[in-house]
């Protein structure tokens, strides 16, 4: 017998979902793919907004990290300017992350089937077993992988398409005293870097480039050390080696589910990308899945409220898309970088600016006018 929701995915976004229905008693089935939690390429940075989200979903912030990230850190070239963000943050691994929120879902009555695949979803959800499911309400929370018959369209992904990197640094002394309490951004040409500390102390260094700039440099490990040599900061951190890259192609960041489909409500970065510099990716996550499910018990239709959504995503994503195109631009950044040192505040209000607004109204009509 198929649910009557199914939600595709296990990451931030269907768990949250998964939390929220379970709350309220409503049946549903979370199907994912892995049968054991991984670490998913991801900035690990979880910003005030989305501690308040996890807080009220049952997640107790220290069990994710004790340790708080309380500034940021730009980098252009040999320049850089510091300012502190308008309230503590945490560095979690993705790992940490959905394992708690998994564990939560499952002690709230959520039912969760792991190792299952989505081949394509079309008339139904068909699965890699051959069976098919025919939900009334699906929510697709399947991250940056998209699903055949339900995916993003190329276009979103550009001519010169992004992708990700992601090392990882083992802890070192050293490191804590050079990263410290701080989220930093390194900018190079073509793309960027963000680093902050995890709750085991390692060190997450996650790369958004165009794809032009690795097949200039040939390799990730050529392009690392390229960066190292343009960048005395990145550099510094990265000569304390890393095992491997971990890559993820064709991310489409800006892109923005603007239109609504019934019956189908989209999550996390099926619901909209923004660019990684901005650190607000998770937040998005956990935010669409809460507001999905909330909807969904409302009665209010995903098309109608996939448009509100979108509505929410237009002002963070614009801003980090802008600051995304003058990281890119090593020539701009310098530039622009002394102006955040003499004005922290701007700075402050960046961040303040790129996180997903609250639901302006709970739930109600008046919500998806706004």
């Amino acid at each position: 017998m198929s649910p009557d929701t199914l939600i595709i995915g296990g990451g931030p976004a269907g768990a949250a979902a998964a939390i929220t229905l379970a709350n309220a008693g409503a049946p549903h089935l979370l199907i994912e793919r892995s049968r054991t939690v991984g670490d998913a390429l991801c900035g690990g940075f979880l910003s005030w907004r989305s501690l308040d989200t996890l807080a009220a979903l049952g997640i107790d912030p220290d069990a994710l990290n004790r340790d708080r990230v309380t500034r940021v850190r730009l980098f252009a070239g040999t320049k850089m300017v510091e300012a502190p963000l308008p309230r503590p943050a945490i560095g979690v691994s993705r790992h940490r992350l959905d394992t708690l929120l998994m564990h939560r879902a499952v002690g709230a009555g959520a039912r969760v089937e792991r190792g299952v695949a989505v081949r394509a979803i079309d008339d139904g959800v068909r699965l890699d077993d051959g069976s098919t499911r025919t939900p009334r309400a699906l929510f697709l929370a399947s991250g940056k992988h998209d699903v055949r018959g339900r995916a993003r369209p190329a276009a979103a992904r550009g001519d010169d398409p992004s992708l990700g990197l992601r090392v990882r640094l083992a802890p070192h002394p050293s490191l804590d005293r050079l990263v410290g309490d701080a989220i930093e951004l390194h900018a190079f040409d073509r793309g960027y870097a963000g680093i902050v500390r995890q709750e085991d102390r390692s060190v997450n260094v996650c790369l958004a480039l165009r794809r032009s700039r690795l097949h200039a440099a040939g390799s990730p490990a050529a392009l690392l050390a390229e960066l190292g040599d343009e960048c005395p900061a990145l550099g510094e951190r990265l000569a304390f080696g890393y095992p491997a890259a971990d890559a993820v192609a064709n991310v489409p960041y800006g892109w923005r589910a603007t239109a609504g489909e019934d019956g189908l409500f989209r999550l996390g970065d099926q619901a909209g990308v923004i660019p990684s510099l901005a650190g607000e990716g998770m937040g998005i996550a956990l935010a669409s899945g809460v507001s999905a499910a909330h909807a969904h018990l409302a009665g209010i239709g995903a098309a109608d409220w996939q448009r509100a959504f979108a509505r929410r995503l237009r002002r963070p994503i614009g801003i980090a898309s802008l600051i995304r195109g003058l990281a890119e631009r090593p020539a701009l950044s310098r530039i622009a970088l002394p102006a955040l040192g003499l004005v922290p505040a701007i700075t402050q209000m960046v961040a303040s600016a790129t996180r997903i607004p609250p639901d302006p109204v709970r739930y109600g009509p008046a919500a998806l006018e706004t």
